[in-house]
């Protein structure tokens, strides 16, 4: 059996679903413990019971800080024994506490080839700059918002003429096929965290793996 591993959910699951089908087709070799969501009407849940996942959710708004939600998170999670945390559309910034305890082993997916464009309306930002090339990262997750080392990035040619709405649609397909193969290669052991570095295959990595889509 593969990598244990937890996915971090807020919504809808659609990086939660790209899992599921990797998985089922044999492409990924990761045992999907649990799916966790801090809102319990979140899609993904229903997603997680139809493929036979264990579902937990816990309330944010039930705790009067982050660091003591994020306890709470972790006591859960725990039960599970993860060896992978996936962030998939999870919207809470983690607190220290939490990276600290699951330091290099929770990835999480970003709209921009970083480290261009952290934070928000990166496809806005990307169009509004001109650039030629936007995709999606997956990273490890570090303290710094956006800023841990990269992984795996998914690139594909801007054109000018598209909206905004068009280019994340674009995007967000690719963060579909990029994110399973980055856990993937974290969970089999081949991409590692070493002192707040990526090493791939053994060696440091000065750059993420680069795929390139039409």
């Amino acid at each position: 059996m593969g990598c244990r591993t937890a996915i971090l959910i807020s919504g809808s699951g659609t990086n939660l679903q790209a899992f599921i089908d990797a998985v089922a087709e044999g492409d990924l070799d990761l045992e999907l413990s649990v799916v966790f969501s801090n809102d319990p009407g979140a899609f993904g849940l229903r997603r997680a019971a139809g493929a036979g996942i264990p579902g937990e959710c816990i309330r944010h708004g039930d705790f009067p800080d982050r660091e003591s939600f994020d306890r709470a998170v972790m006591a859960t999670l725990e039960r599970y024994e993860p060896e992978l945390l996936v962030l998939a559309g999870f919207m809470r910034i983690l607190s220290p506490v939490f990276v600290s305890r699951y330091e290099g082993k929770i990835l999480n997916v970003h709209p921009a080839l970083l480290p261009k464009y952290p934070g928000l309306d990166t496809h806005r930002r990307v169009l509004e700059a001109g650039d030629e090339w936007h995709g999606s990262t997956v990273h490890f997750v570090t303290a710094e918002l956006d800023a841990g080392p990269r992984i795996l990035q998914g690139r594909l040619r801007v054109d000018p003429a598209e909206t905004a709405p068009e280019l994340q649609q674009r995007v967000q397909a690719i963060e579909h096929r990029i994110y399973p193969e980055a856990a993937g290669l974290v969970g089999s052991g081949r991409i590692e965290f070493r002192a707040g570095q990526s090493w791939i295959d053994g060696e440091p990595a000065e750059r993420p793996i680069i795929r390139t889509f039409d």
